[in-house]
């Protein structure tokens, strides 16, 4: 190693890394430089240092805008490298004020005539599936270029169309349909790999590309203002399920670079700054959290269930639903490509998960508690899966996501110092209590989603399973969906048991990408608390005994809530099997 390391240039804006941190040399740096000093043991603290160089130490400072450190003997081990910079949102095409929504609003109609036959499809898409002449239609369709598409605009207006049509391609039927047609698949696989999505009905697709403003001159943060471009079932149910979703996208938008701007204010140590935003972070989490509560004002809990939620689901994990290969995607050259994606899921949410980044917020598998498995996940009998098999739920979410965004995302995970700065700073009861504010509302938003997918799947799969014992063999096999699906495998033998491994009651209700869904939430919502600086916040948020919904209107009578069932399932984080993916109405 060189004796000496010279940093040219104007001065950093950043912190300097020191590991080790032998005390001599943190007497050593100059330029009052704000530094992070982490030791062995993994503790760190923040100094300014404002002294001059000690010449026993044999480091000077070489002229204004040049820091030179002549390394003794004994410090040769010592390295120093620069923060990575704070990500900067045009480059990751993000807007400040409608975060990671498009700047630029959704097309209504692609501009170039040659795709006016995508655009016929689509805007006769509900009559198409009514009258099942979808298939027969799509079938029939030109496999048209993409070179017409200039603008990303186009480019994410044809990802849209494109996707509508194969999803109600797969799922518009009595039996879904395991092959999608050259016309879709050809241009919908170069559409994908132009975005960085898979060729799949993600969020994206149905949510942040699927808008449009009622009133030019008003906000796209109001529901009252927004309406959706496609649908599959045409009702206003489906509109407003993705519309509450735009709304959230919308008003949260300026958590961003709030919470950047608190990042750059840890790395100065301005305690004043980072309690202002933070709490700014915690006021607008609550009016999320008041835009969520609104789903029920006009999207119907069993409309969703029943004639929505499958027209969402992906292939993978779908075989009692009909694709047990998993979807063809039939490029016209004859070879079979058969490939499995999860459905669409507002796991799918970049800004969901960048307030769990920006915090600090920590997420295990379901069942493991501060690094300890209980009982319940030990011995699920997924236990014995290879470790190839098994992979990280967030990351594979960040597939789902467009490209850019989730390279935000991690590069968000690579600086964000808010919750250690936090925690250095513990003894100042006004960052403590924005910081643990902050964590509240995030949890109560939780808390808030919970109830809904309690209302919208659990309450109404329970319903259509009693509905569905009253009629005759044959008029329950008639139709194959996920919601068909789903009360088959808890009507085996006639027991409303599940199938599966460990005969518990609702192990295998799954949402659209297969996947169970309460326990998932929960645990997402009890660690969502745990980085609470305070000890009596972190036991309150961390509890285990609480009971979903009672007195919510979401839920009505409390004693609804009982049937609420514990499910074994993967977790939010850490290791997921294969089987086991993310969907349903949507898992924040």
């Amino acid at each position: 190693m060189p004796s000496a390391f010279v940093i040219e240039g104007r001065r950093p804006a950043g912190y300097i890394f020191i590991t080790p941190c032998p005390r001599r040399l943190v007497r050593t740096l100059v330029y009052q430089a704000q530094c992070t000093l982490n030791s062995t043991a993994k503790a760190s603290h923040l100094a300014r240092l404002r002294s001059t160089p000690d010449p026993g130490t044999g480091y000077s400072l070489r002229q204004e805008n040049f820091l030179q450190l002549h390394l003794m003997s004994q410090l040769t081990r010592a390295t120093l490298t620069m923060l990575p910079p704070i990500p900067i949102l045009a480059d990751y095409g993000i807007s400040p004020t409608h975060g990671f929504l498009p700047d630029v609003l959704p097309l209504t109609r692609l501009p170039d005539p040659y795709y006016n036959k995508w655009e016929a499809v689509v805007s006769n898409l509900q009559a198409l599936i009514l009258s099942r002449r979808l298939r027969s239609v799509v079938d029939r369709l030109p496999v048209l270029s993409t070179i017409g598409l200039e603008h990303e605009a186009e480019w994410r207006r044809a990802y849209s169309l494109l996707c509508f049509m194969a999803h109600g391609y797969v799922w518009g039927g009595d039996q879904p349909s395991d092959h999608l047609p050259p016309p879709i698949t050809v241009p919908l696989l170069q559409v994908s790999e132009h975005l960085e999505l898979p060729p799949v009905a993600t969020y994206a697709a149905v949510c942040l590309w699927n808008f449009k403003p009622l009133f030019m001159d008003e906000g796209i943060d109001s529901l009252e203002n927004l309406a959706s471009l496609n649908t599959f079932t045409g009702s206003l149910d489906e509109s407003w399920f993705y519309l509450v979703s735009v709304a959230i996208e919308a008003h949260g938008a300026p958590i961003i670079p709030l919470m950047l701007t608190a990042i750059a204010a840890a790395r100065e140590g301005d305690l004043a700054a980072v309690t202002r935003c933070l709490r700014g972070f915690a006021e607008r989490l609550t009016d999320l959290t008041s835009i969520l509560q609104r789903m029920h004002e006009s999207c119907d809990p069993l409309i969703f269930y029943n004639r929505i939620r499958p027209f969402l689901a992906g292939s993978k994990n779908m075989a009692e639903a009909g694709l047990p290969l998993g979807l063809n995607y039939d490029d016209g050259s004859g070879r079979l490509d058969y490939r499995f994606y999860s459905g669409g899921s507002n796991a799918q949410s970049s800004l969901i998960q960048f307030f769990d980044v920006v915090l600090g917020i920590d997420h295990r598998p379901t069942g493991e508690f501060g690094g300890r498995k209980t009982r319940q996940s030990s011995e699920s009998p997924r236990e014995d899966r290879a470790p190839g098999q098994r992979h990280n739920f967030i990351m594979e979410m960040r597939r789902y996501m467009p490209g850019p965004h989730a390279r935000f995302l991690d590069q968000v995970g690579l600086v964000a110092n808010v919750r250690g700065f936090v925690e250095t700073h513990a003894d100042n009861p006004q960052l403590t209590l924005a910081y643990d504010a902050c964590l509240a509302m995030l949890s109560s938003f939780r808390d808030k989603h919970i109830a809904i997918v309690t209302r919208y799947i659990i309450v109404p799969s329970r319903e259509v399973r009693a509905r569905s014992r009253s009629r005759s063999p044959e008029a329950t096999r008639k139709r194959l969906d996920l919601a068909s699906a789903s009360r088959q495998r808890k009507d085996v033998g006639g027991t409303g048991q599940s199938s599966g491994p460990t005969g518990t009651a609702n192990t295998k209700l799954k949402g659209t990408g297969g996947t169970a869904l309460i326990p998932f939430l929960k645990q997402a919502r009890d660690e969502t608390g745990e980085p609470a600086v305070a000890e009596w916040t972190r036991r309150f948020m961390t509890r285990t005994n609480r009971t979903e919904g009672r007195g919510d209107f979401f839920m009505g009578k409390s004693e609804v809530s009982s049937i609420i069932e514990e499910v074994q399932v993967g977790g939010l984080a850490g290791t997921w099997t294969m089987d086991e993916e993310v969907g349903g109405i949507c898992n924040y």
